[in-house]
């Protein structure tokens, strides 16, 4: 019977013997590799995680101790030893989450999947656990080397270490990646702490890690050979965490149970914050991972578990289409540089710092900072593009308004993943940017609704040099073209009514422009005949919209974002300013925390689709006109299409 079987809770482990823990790691590793191939999710992270994630569950008993992850995408094995074993439908409506989540067991904490927060929250708790005299209760913080290149984590250490006698472990997981290789001075420091495991166990056990390492490399081994004095003040591993009053444990071996258990059990007991510093093998037992130099599975789609190759591929995405083009800009104007918080390749820069590498800023997982160092390089001379998760700019929100607005920086922001991205669940929908970025002076907002349009507008906001300007897209396949019948000002008229009466003018936001059509042609249906406009430049909300709406009856709004402060505000705002008073209906995301599925089915669940838009206008238009003899949903109802 396989060990996996048998674990229902962490203290199934406390009965294994070494040979068996090293069993079940063999045995967690091949369950991931086949359970994630077939819906995707994070492979990577959770294969270099097995071995700590059990010693962590022996040494310490969750849920009375909180064992909190950082960003929560190396959480898969916490959730097998947790009870959690039905991966069938990981990150799909009804199944497991790809990150922690305190619905689905009493062993989570942290589900913001946002990463660098989890020593505050640690900080947090262990504070609390002092205050209430829960002097049984530990408090463990597991973060990546790639989560500690964010300011926050260096702020909450700031305050751990302040409190000597509040216990806190914190576990540093450094496999010298995020998405991709870490960067930056912490890096460094770190490559250099990777060779100091005890003198005579670093050269007998770690001498192909250190040739590995390029920070280090061959050179560094040799001169250890002959270098026991002062060794340990050479490259001394406390240099940079116990200056701050934090006592260090390792490097160990983060693959080493016993040395793990026996590292985590000496933190345990010291009544004071400890790091216990891990090296890990991102991918580790996947030949295909590990063969990945981007990022070695870091996130896959469905694959081929023997080869590690998709199993289907599609057509070009929102993603791709954008990089391709920043090389072309590149190439044009030697002034655009590209700026990535530690995701160059999942945010489509990878081709353009092959072509331009030293046009290209990693500042890891540091979004303000980003920012800020975005303002500085506009306003040096150069353009900075820097490509961003649309759900992650919400993090330099204040860098944004106070560094790039104020000064009149021309910085572009390039948001990913805007909107309802769907699997990865509530933190990962880009829903809220249309929303904050309204009340930033002079700010410009373009929603590209196809492939062309990304390149247009790409192009038209790195001509701007005296305002940041912002352009946002989807995640996944971008569709086909979607061709402008006419312009009205800045705007692209997608469909004309028909009539010189027109009843709806229907505002289309980015890529639901292809929605909005559909809806129309429902309309249409019913007699009600629309006018579908795409505004491009969603901020400000162009001159000739007020104009425009006056010569209609109702005038709709329909945005992949918040309703809240979004594009339908906006236009409302705009109408009101301009004396055109109609009725206005706005279409968007309800305020509140989405849960995973697909996009389709999110958006049915909000009502965010063409029937359940047209059902609401239809009757929208009936009691203007005062027909009330017939049910609107039976008159969409019965044109309605299949739904995917």
């Amino acid at each position: 019977m396989p060990l996996l079987t048998r674990i229902r809770g962490p203290r199934d482990l406390d009965r294994l013997t070494l040979e068996e823990l090293d069993q079940l790691a063999g045995e967690i590793r091949t369950f991931l590799v086949d359970a994630v191939s077939k819906t995707g999710g994070h492979l990577g992270p959770n294969l270099g995680v097995v071995e700590l994630t059990i010693a962590l569950h022996r040494v310490f008993e969750s849920p009375k101790d909180k064992v909190l992850w950082d960003t929560g995408h190396q959480s898969y094995v916490h959730k097998l030893l947790t009870g959690r074993q039905d991966f069938s439908r990981l990150k799909m409506k009804g199944g497991l989450s790809g990150y922690p989540s305190q619905a689905e067991s009493e062993h989570d904490v942290i589900e913001n999947s946002h990463a660098s927060t989890v020593l505050g929250w640690a900080d947090g708790i262990a504070k609390a656990n002092q205050l209430l005299k829960r002097d049984d209760s530990h408090v463990v913080a597991v973060i990546g080397d790639g989560a500690l290149t964010g300011g926050m984590a260096w702020e909450a250490l700031n305050n751990i270490a302040d409190a000597k006698d509040r216990p806190l472990v914190i576990v540093v997981n450094d496999n010298e990646r995020s998405y991709s290789p870490t960067i930056g001075g912490l890096a460094n420091h770190l490559a250099t702490l990777r060779t100091t495991d005890g003198y005579e166990r670093f050269l007998t056990r770690t001498k192909d890690l250190l040739e590995r390492t390029p920070v280090v490399g061959q050179a560094l081994y040799d001169t250890l050979h002959g270098a026991k004095k002062g060794l340990k003040d050479f490259i001394a591993p406390q240099g940079m965490f116990e200056d701050l009053g934090l006592k260090y444990v390792g490097p160990i071996d983060g693959h080493d149970i016993e040395a793990l258990e026996s590292a985590l059990a000496r933190a345990k007991r010291f009544n004071g914050p400890v790091i216990v510093h891990c090296l890990t093998e991102k991918g580790r037992g996947y030949q295909p991972a590990l063969q990945d130099e981007a990022d070695r599975f870091h996130a896959v789609g469905k694959i081929h578990p023997d080869t590690g190759l998709p199993i289907a591929t599609s057509g070009a995405d929102w993603t791709s289409v954008f990089g391709e083009e920043m090389v072309k800009l590149g190439e044009e104007r030697e002034d655009v540089v590209a700026i990535t918080a530690a995701m160059l390749q999942p945010v489509g820069l990878d081709k353009f710092a092959k072509r331009f590498p030293d046009r290209v800023y990693d500042v890891g997982i540091a979004e303000q900072h980003g920012a800020v160092s975005a303002a500085g390089l506009a306003h040096a001379g150069v353009h900075p593009v820097f490509a961003v998760y649309a759900t992650f700019l919400n993090r330099a929100f204040d860098q944004v308004l106070m560094d790039v607005a104020l000064h009149k920086c021309g910085v572009t922001f390039v948001l990913d993943r805007a909107g309802i991205t769907g699997t990865d669940g509530a933190s990962h929908n880009g829903m809220w940017d249309m929303s904050i970025l309204q009340v930033v002076p002079g700010l410009r907002l373009a929603a590209p609704r196809d492939a062309d349009q990304v390149r247009a507008q790409l192009r038209e906001a790195v001509a701007v040099d005296d305002a940041p300007t912002v352009v946002r897209f989807s995640k996944g396949a971008v569709g086909p073209a979607v061709p402008a019948v006419g312009r009205v000002g800045g705007m692209d008229v997608l469909r004309e009514p028909g009539t010189d009466t027109p009843d709806v003018l229907l505002v289309s936001v980015g890529a639901l422009a292809p929605m909005c059509l559909e809806i129309a042609s429902l309309l249409d249906r019913q007699g009600i005949s629309t006018t579908v406009v795409d505004p491009r430049w969603v901020k400000p909300v162009d001159e000739a919209m007020a104009p425009l709406a006056a010569k209609h009856r109702v005038v709709v709004t329909v945005e992949d974002n918040s309703r809240v402060g979004g594009v339908g505000s906006a236009v409302a705002q705009a109408l009101r300013d301009a004396g055109v008073d109609m009725p206005l209906r706005d279409f968007g995301i309800p305020p509140r925390f989405l849960d995973h599925a697909s996009r389709a089915e999110v958006m049915a669940e909000i009502g965010l689709t063409a029937p359940d838009v047209a059902r609401q206008v239809t009757g929208l238009v009936a009691k203007l006109d005062g027909k009330y003899e017939r049910s609107s949903a039976d008159a969409v109802d019965s044109v309605e299409p299949a739904r995917d």
